[in-house]
């Protein structure tokens, strides 16, 4: 998938993710509709958005591999970011979770992105050269 629609992937699954966790009330009947966005993004979205940053080039995983490892991560963000808000005077709350997350998954995707991007220039810079030569 090329970068920039990775990038536009993640912040609209993130917006959409933010939107139904606080517009969908508790007690609706689209509450499936929350869970299930909700369980997408804890569980793969802040992960693969780290497999993407140290798996950029040589090191390309299989996609049994990359969700394993999407999944993994994920649970390791998810529960670093809960002892560390437990721990702040922030506290542990709806708010401070849903905030801190999705503004790590979207530093993490910004991050990527740039990566990506450098790496494609860099490729397209050796290609061009090795053509000219």
């Amino acid at each position: 998938m090329k970068p920039l629609r990775w990038l536009e992937t993640i912040i609209i699954l993130t917006a959409l993710t933010l939107l139904s966790a606080y517009l969908i009330p508790a007690e609706s009947k689209l509450v499936i509709i929350r869970y299930a966005f909700s369980v997408i993004f804890l569980f793969t979205i802040p992960g693969n958005c780290l497999i993407n940053i140290l798996f950029r080039k040589q090191n390309k995983l299989e996609i049994i591999e990359e969700a394993v490892l999407s999944v993994a991560l994920s649970f390791g963000i998810t529960s670093i970011t809960g002892l560390f808000l437990g721990l702040s005077p922030i506290g542990l709350n709806f708010i401070s979770v849903t905030t801190t997350l999705s503004s790590i998954t979207l530093i993490l995707a910004i991050t990527a992105f740039i990566l990506k991007n450098k790496d494609q220039k860099h490729t397209k810079q050796q290609n061009n050269n090795n053509i000219t030569t």
